[in-house]
């Protein structure tokens, strides 16, 4: 299927997507279980736009930061052992209530789907995260191939899972676009040898993707196709919690 990147035509046989702030606004139950978090540990809470900037890492890197920004770094290595089953325990119980898809989500994956187009979801999540998020949204039957955080050795920015995702559907990397929301996808992407869109509306650590390198920046997924933005789907990051 041939997809529009900025002002060029692109094939592809395969779109690799990002799950949070690519598919879904899950700010919301990032939020919620780093707040229960820091409750139980006796900690002053951050606020929801303290968080968005520190998303996209994986688990482990997000409760270390939270600690570093509440205690310092020593005694942020000393909670770290307790602090991570705590935080696992009340995102469980939160993923996916305080979540929504984005405008034009499900629309393009129709879309994709319909024109041939295989798609995998490539989080950084860990699969007991991703899967019943994916479930929770709906979203689930577009992805047959889910590639955690936890499902290879090394996350992105390393190519590792987009390559070994590509493998998988039996696709040239070259051939598989990358769709995200941060400079984590774009370093992953360009290693892999795969072309990249990033969303304006997600997390990307605080930094406009206008500023990333990357093939396309988008609005709304259904730009691939030609059209035009529509209305934004969010206010302002800062009060999207």
């Amino acid at each position: 299927m041939d997809l529009l990147l900025r002002d060029r035509t692109v094939a592809v046989d395969a779109a690799l997507f990002d799950l949070d702030g690519t598919l879904v606004h899950s700010l919301g139950d990032f939020a919620v279980a780093l707040g229960a978090l820091m409750d139980e540990l006796d900690l002053p809470r951050l606020d929801a736009g303290d968080v968005a900037p520190l998303l996209g890492k994986g688990v482990d890197h997000l409760v270390h930061t939270v600690l570093v920004r509440v205690v310092g770094e020593q005694q942020a290595a000393e909670l770290f052992p307790r602090a991570r089953p705590i935080y696992w325990r009340h995102y469980v119980a939160v993923n996916g209530r305080h979540s929504e898809v984005y405008a034009g989500v499900r629309e393009g994956l129709h879309r994709l789907r319909a024109g041939g187009v295989q798609l995998a979801c490539v989080t950084n999540k860990p699969m007991a995260f991703a899967r019943p998020l994916l479930q929770a949204m709906g979203l689930d039957t577009h992805f047959p191939v889910i590639s955690a955080g936890d499902s290879h050795p090394r996350m992105k920015p390393d190519p590792l899972p987009l390559l070994a995702t590509c493998g998988r559907l039996g696709v040239a990397p070259a051939r598989a676009l990358m769709v995200g929301d941060s400079t984590n996808d774009s370093v992953a992407a360009r290693a892999a040898g795969c072309p990249v869109a990033l969303m304006r509306y997600g997390y990307n650590h605080g930094v406009p993707v206008d500023h990333v390198d990357c093939d396309a920046a988008l609005d709304d997924l259904n730009e691939l196709f030609g059209h035009p933005a529509g209305p934004a789907s969010f206010p302002p990051q800062e009060n999207r919690a």
